[in-house]
């Protein structure tokens, strides 16, 4: 990868790789997860830190064989393994599944078949269609090679059988090291049972080495995303044009425009539109809401349809009721806006509570930070807030009233009454603009 970032910790959909096979994995309900990690590289461990896990390190990088031998006094004697890689994110709980309910004992492993089988260990089988071995690509003949159904690495084995073929592996290969699918050709020569279950879509197999793989896998991850939304009803402008990094529900009749990114846990009611560009990030969108081009949306939720955009920046704690509008370039942060509330251009409200039918004017601010604490704004309802006035917290502004463009409020306003604060204009006699010598 050419990265100070561990393979594992590489992205896709915005979600560390090992992130998202730990995530299959406990689809399964395993009684344990082991994972074997290099000392040397701690971000690994501290990255996983909020997964239930046994670690089990492998100081010396001897081979995948070797690295499971690390993970086995761990494991109890009556249990199944499954040994899993952690680069490979668009493996599916259903495909292990499968592999799992292929019969107890023995080994099994997940294979896959792919017209071009460059990179990867061949399968190969005797006449009764029993796995004999998996034959690394470095160290395999002319007409091993030709093989097309290759191992994924995927292993599920009884322990007693995984520990008996692990005792016997040796590092007598092009690579001196110990590889975990000779267990294979070990458990067939034992008389061990051998197995194998097919995986029936090979590119949810594949992992990455460098950028160009990783980027690859990116694609697949966002067109299996948007394929999810489009079977659930949702439609897309452009499937190819949408990046989905996290969970989203929606409900029916939900537009999304090209561009858009979904972040975290995202939810759409009926109607929604959400135009191009557009960023959101852990939101609850009512019913009939409209997001429109390039607004970002961040741990807010609207109450009921409501207009946003274009330009709108909406940050966390932020609750919109129905028939509000932030629009082009309003930033709102930590807010209620009240119903039929309208900030249509230029401003910003932090920390506030605005009430009913209040117009909020261009270029409105409310001074909430005086440098060391916040404080809040409350507009109650019925308030007419002239431009380019600046409401300087903590303070009040009654219902009813109104404040003149241009005026800075520092003081509580009476409710009804029209408040000013601006200096008195003056047309100064004989002024002449100085002229460049």
């Amino acid at each position: 990868m050419k990265s100070r970032v561990a393979k594992v910790l590489q992205t896709v959909g915005g979600k560390p790789l090992i992130f998202h096979v730990l995530d299959t994995a406990l689809q399964l309900q395993p009684a344990a997860i082991h994972v074997v990690f290099n000392p040397s590289v701690p971000q690994v461990r501290e990255a996983c830190s909020h997964y239930e896990i046994t670690w089990a390190a492998q100081a010396k990088q001897l081979g995948t064989g070797h690295a499971v031998q690390q993970a086995m006094p761990g494991i109890p004697a009556d249990a199944s393994v499954l040994v899993l890689y952690g680069d490979i994110p668009l493996l599916e709980a259903e495909v292990l599944k499968t592999l799992l309910g292929a019969g107890d004992g023995g080994l099994k492993v997940l294979t896959m078949q792919v017209t071009d089988p460059t990179g990867y260990g061949r399968v190969t089988r005797d006449t009764t269609g029993a796995v004999t071995g998996v034959i690394e690509e470095r160290d395999a003949t002319e007409a091993q090679r030709a093989i097309t159904e290759v191992n994924t690495g995927i292993i599920l084995a009884s322990q007693p059988s995984l520990m008996t073929c692990l005792d016997d592996m040796a590092s007598e290969n092009s690579q001196n090291e110990y590889y975990l699918t000779d267990v294979f050709s070990i458990a067939h020569a034992k008389g061990i049972q051998t197995g194998s279950v097919v995986a029936p879509v090979a590119a949810d197999l594949e992992g990455a080495n460098d950028r160009v793989q990783l980027a690859a896998l990116e694609c697949r991850y966002r067109m299996k995303k948007a394929t999810e939304l489009m079977r659930a009803g949702v439609q897309l402008a452009d499937p190819e044009r949408i990046d989905i990094r996290g969970g989203v529900t929606a409900g029916s009749d939900v537009y999304i425009d090209i561009n858009v990114i979904l972040e975290g846990e995202i939810v759409l009611g009926d109607d929604v539109q959400i135009g191009a560009g557009c960023i959101l990030r852990d939101c609850e969108l009512a019913a009939g809401t409209r997001v429109h081009a390039y607004s970002i949306l961040e741990g807010m939720r609207s109450q009921g349809a409501c207009d946003i955009g274009p330009f709108a920046r909406v940050r966390p704690g932020t609750v919109l009721a129905t028939g509000s509008k932030v629009g082009n370039f309003v930033e709102i942060k930590n807010s209620s806006l009240g119903e039929n509330s309208k900030a249509s251009h230029l401003s910003y409200l932090g920390d506030s509570s605005i009430g009913d039918r209040v117009n909020i004017g261009a270029g409105t601010i409310t001074c909430n930070y005086d440098g060391v604490n916040k404080h809040h704004t409350v507009i109650e309802d019925d308030v007419f807030i002239g431009s380019d006035t600046q409401l300087v917290a903590p303070v009040t502004i009654g219902e009813g009233a109104d404040i003149g463009a241009g005026s800075t409020i520092t003081r509580d306003v009476d409710a009804g009454r029209l408040t000013l604060s601006r200096s008195k204009q003056v047309i100064v006699p004989g002024w002449k603009r100085p002229v460049k010598k």
